[in-house]
């Protein structure tokens, strides 16, 4: 009698956890712009990232980008990618299994529906988690958890949470949402890439190299 016919049920085994990054290795002299909720809507960073031909990830929280989904469209268009941030930017650790699953793969299913695409990034609120962000991350299709390792701030200057007090190639640098901050979004990202040119490096788009990491 065959096992099925037995009543005996095939285990199924669990994703894999992905891994959390917060720094690339790599010998490319590129770093990575990413950028956080999506509460700033500056079309004169559209206008950036199309003339600089700017790799960005925006890593995008519903709840705050809400009916402005048409400029991340048009961010799509010139060449962002659009990266799961979850539906209502909660701190996650604490949260049960079910309650992180809802969070962030109804991001996936969102962002899914808008724009047809299902994110391979997630970054968690707040940078962020626990095993269970891991196997909830894992069950919504999710290939690495996305952190920094530097962080552009409203004013302009570069803070580092460790390491180097300086950029590297690999860095990963969130671009945190503000309110009312004294620099528009783009006058922060030019800032930013004066400051690669003088160092030599330039945008890479983080989702190559990750993926370089996971093979």
């Amino acid at each position: 009698m065959s096992s099925r016919a037995a009543g005996t049920a095939t285990a199924v085994a669990p994703a894999p956890l992905p891994p959390v990054v917060d720094h690339v290795t790599t010998d490319d002299p590129v770093v990575f712009l990413t950028y956080d909720d999506g509460a700033e809507r500056d079309p004169r960073f559209i206008d950036l990232v199309r003339d600089r031909r700017l790799p960005v990830g925006m890593f995008l929280t519903d709840s705050v980008t809400g009916p402005g989904y048409g400029h991340f469209a048009r961010l799509r268009a010139v060449g962002a990618t659009l990266q799961n941030h979850t539906l209502d930017h909660p701190a996650l650790p604490g949260l049960p299994l079910a309650a992180q699953r809802a969070q962030i793969c109804g991001q996936q299913r969102k962002l899914a529906a808008r724009f047809g695409v299902r994110p391979r990034l997630f970054r968690p609120p707040y940078g962020r988690y626990d095993t269970e962000t891991l196997r909830a991350a894992a069950e919504c299709g999710i290939a690495a958890v996305v952190l920094w390792r530097v962080t552009l701030e409203p004013d302009g200057h570069l803070t580092y949470r460790h390491g180097p007090r300086r950029l590297i190639p690999g860095d990963i640098i969130a671009v945190p949402s503000g309110e009312a901050p004294p620099l528009s979004l783009a006058e922060r990202t030019a800032r930013l890439l004066g400051e690669l040119e003088k160092r030599g490096l330039e945008a890479g788009r983080l989702e190559d190299h990750v993926g370089r990491v996971l093979r």
